[in-house]
């Protein structure tokens, strides 16, 4: 190469050094590169948006009925007509300015305030649940994946057999023993809703930590041989310091994502039991007690059908596309 080619090619690099941008070059965290993506997931970013406004709903609904706002059982009989079955007098569920879901067939209490309450108490019970499942599932993998040996041979016994219960059959075999045992620790009586959703929350959870587990222990099994936790074992640090200070703070991702895929199963279960008759009765709201109630007037009133089964539709949904998008935003070497 000449001189003259050498000089020129110092001079290209001295412009494009000077052309660069210096905060594009900026090192970023691995939580900023996370958000990044996320951010670029439009449908993400979507069902983001919807989750937040179903649970902000759900943590206004009771300050809204107490002020009167919403009026879950607040009965409009006429606005119903008797000779027809007390179905609502006019078209699309009774619908107006006033009740711009419609009015319960029956009853005629708003469907928009049962709705809107309704979503209180099943987030409460999806969201106790998903905790539940979480927690338990969370320290038995972490301690299956570390321990090994007869400690990993155990809890994957104990995995097993969970697995191996018919859930939902248990559930509805136990329901009133169940309830009342629940009752005896709270407040009230067996048939108090409290009782009946303190009882979803445990079978609900009790059950479905398995799965939670088997993730955790897969990742703890790569996470123990890194460097820092060696270095934790050398300095003596006790098993439990290893377990939640060590190894709990790189499990977050996963973590995270477990929720949000949890939250919507127990969101439909909550549902499906109500068909069952478990679980919280009417006059008590849950988003699944309406859904059943209104499958009586689905060829009546369709409108009050469909009101309930898209909104869980929606929310379901929703959580489902946003634990995808946290996964893919966390692991960007995973298949869309």
């Amino acid at each position: 190469m000449s001189q003259s080619e050498s000089q020129m090619e110092r001079l290209d690099t001295a412009d494009m050094v000077d052309v660069v941008d210096p905060e594009a070059v900026l090192g970023k965290s691995p939580t900023q590169l996370a958000l990044g993506r996320f951010r670029r997931d439009k449908l993400s970013m979507v069902s983001f948006v919807v989750v937040a406004v179903y649970t902000i709903g759900a943590l206004l609904a009771p300050l809204l009925v107490k002020i009167g706002f919403l009026k879950p059982e607040l009965q409009h009989q006429n606005l119903l007509n008797v000779s027809l079955g007390s179905i609502p007098k006019t078209h699309f569920g009774g619908a107006s300015w006033s009740h711009p879901l419609g009015v319960v067939p029956g009853t005629g209490v708003d469907v928009m305030s049962r709705l809107w309450y309704g979503i209180t108490f099943s987030l409460t019970i999806a969201l106790a649940a998903s905790l539940v499942a979480i927690v338990i599932g969370t320290v038995l993998g972490i301690v299956s994946g570390f321990a090994g040996g007869i400690v990993d041979a155990v809890i994957g016994r104990l995995v097993d057999l969970t697995l191996s219960f018919p859930q939902t059959l248990m559930l509805l075999a136990l329901s009133s023993a169940g309830v009342v045992a629940c009752a005896k620790f709270l407040p009230g009586s067996a048939s108090d809703p409290l009782a009946n959703g303190f009882y979803e929350v445990l079978v609900l959870g009790l059950f479905g930590w398995p799965p939670i587990t088997r993730l955790i222990r897969g990742q703890v099994l790569t996470i123990r041989e890194r460097e820092f936790v060696e270095a934790a074992r050398l300095f003596g640090a006790s098993k439990g310091r290893i377990y939640f200070k060590e190894i709990l703070p790189n499990l977050w991702a996963p973590v995270l994502v477990s929720f949000t895929l949890t939250m919507p199963a127990y969101i439909s279960a909550e549902a499906a039991l109500s068909y069952l008759g478990v679980g919280i009765h009417p006059p008590t709201p849950t988003l699944g007690n309406v859904l059943t109630d209104s499958i009586n007037y689905s060829v009546a009133d369709f409108s009050y059908f469909f009101y309930p089964a898209l909104l869980i539709a929606i929310v379901v949904v929703s959580f489902n596309l946003l634990g995808d998008g946290l996964r893919d935003a966390l692991d960007p070497k995973a298949d869309r």
